[in-house]
């Protein structure tokens, strides 16, 4: 199966979290539906299965892909959780929209498809490429104009501690991956790897 291409702020609204970090998709506090007031209590299995869900979504990959990067952050030292997360926010697409270059994340993966950037000069189009830290992204010189860009880039209100920008030049560098602080903090990581345990 292929990564989800529905409606998502009826995916946010039931999974009750913002997806696209704006917040707007996320109006009403209920699950959409003509139930969505009268929903019965979740599982144990239904919470993680949730928490997962959230997760996954958020970053916009299929299952098949998040199955394997967490497989992936299992082989590392450290937290498992937490190297799952790190393995997620170093995704190229991710990287994109944490510098400002894009409004959203699924607007940062179809400008990477595109091929609008470039890592340490060289032109990528897998917004799943890992970025590695000490690694620079750039604009490509002919997408320096695009409204999209210049937009997301005025709009811009934060920039993480693990990632420097230049303006001017529009590029910035990865410099370390990100502390568990720095990550979304609504995510509960210990029950993906509870979910995954099972």
């Amino acid at each position: 199966m292929s990564r989800y291409t529905g409606p998502r702020y009826k995916l946010a609204r039931r999974l009750g979290i913002s997806l696209d970090g704006t917040g707007k998709d996320i109006k009403r506090n209920y699950p959409p539906g003509q139930h969505g007031h009268t929903r019965r209590k979740l599982s144990e299995y239904g919470i993680q299965l949730q928490e997962k869900q959230k997760l996954r979504h958020m970053y916009g990959v299929s299952e098949k892909q998040f199955r394997r990067t967490f497989e992936q952050a299992a082989k590392l030292p450290g937290v498992h959780g937490e190297n799952f997360m790190k393995l997620l926010e170093s995704r190229l697409d991710n990287v994109v929209y944490r510098m400002g270059l894009a409004p959203t994340r699924p607007a940062a993966r179809q400008l990477v498809t595109h091929g609008h950037f470039l890592v340490n000069g060289k032109k990528v189009n897998i917004p799943s490429y890992r970025v590695q830290p000490g690694d620079v992204i750039s604009v490509r010189e002919k997408s320096r104009n695009l409204a999209i860009i210049k937009d997301a880039l005025e709009a811009r209100t934060y920039l993480p501690n693990y990632i420097t920008f230049n303006d001017s030049a529009m590029e910035g560098t990865f410099t370390r991956l990100p502390e568990r602080e720095e990550m979304p903090a609504e995510i509960n990581e210990k029950l993906i790897v509870e979910f995954y345990s099972r």
